[in-house]
């Protein structure tokens, strides 16, 4: 007998686009730049140049990844 495991993980069958697409409709850049203080999302930026950047640096994903958990979290708490 297989049994299906339900997961909570909010990231569960996200691509990094469409992450990143959620928190740049949600917040904007500007406020995605002063949450994340990175160049991509500061200096000119776009979806393409921040994948690019987000893929090749861990630590900068990895709070993108928690800014989109946390955001998810409170828009649940919300409803």
């Amino acid at each position: 007998m297989i049994t299906q495991v339900s997961s909570n993980n909010p990231l569960q069958n996200k691509t990094l686009e469409s992450i990143l697409e959620f928190l740049v409709d949600h917040y904007g850049w500007e406020l995605l730049g002063e949450k994340i203080r990175i160049n991509c999302f500061n200096v000119d930026p776009n979806i393409k140049s921040s994948l690019v950047f987000l893929r090749k640096t861990p630590w900068a994903r990895t709070k993108v990844e928690s800014l989109y958990v946390y955001t998810m979290r409170n828009i649940a708490k919300r409803k």
